[in-house]
């Protein structure tokens, strides 16, 4: 029989949790999926399939959105250039970071610091940071099955 028993998914899900909560904390770590799995005994492909059934995007797609949110904050605190930010929330990729970052935020690295320079500007960093924030746009579906 192929389906999985309740205590076996809840089993998955507390270990998904751990992977979610280690990219929190860890995001600027070198951290792949293979390194994930094997932190909570899973193979790469099941925690892939499983990461994204439960969060709805896959492990790199949330470790890059958090590295994005935390680059965000220190551009908006000025002191770093863009290829420091890179480095310091991880990404060993100035290209993959500025990509990445552009199709998060919608503006590049150096346009987001710029516009975060005159427009954030006595703001409290609290509301900074939501008005801010990153926001993930589902992508439509391609002829793709997935």
């Amino acid at each position: 029989m192929g389906s999985r028993s309740a205590e076996e998914r809840l089993s998955d899900l507390a270990r998904l949790r751990r992977v979610r909560d280690r990219m929190d904390r860890e995001y600027a770590q070198p951290l792949d999926v293979e390194a994930l799995a094997r932190g909570v005994h899973m193979s790469a492909g099941h925690l892939s399939r499983e990461f994204r059934r439960a969060y709805g995007e896959s492990p790199y797609s949330y470790l890059m959105t958090r590295r994005i949110e935390r680059a965000m904050a220190l551009l908006r605190r000025g002191d770093l250039s863009v290829t420091e930010v890179c480095f310091e929330v991880g990404c060993s990729s100035l290209g993959t970071f500025s990509t990445r970052f552009t199709e998060l935020v919608g503006i590049s690295p150096s346009a987001y610091r710029h516009q975060a320079e005159s427009g954030t500007e006595g703001l409290p960093s609290c509301v900074a940071k939501q008005v801010t924030r990153p926001v993930r746009e589902t992508p439509t579906r391609t002829s793709r099955s997935g």
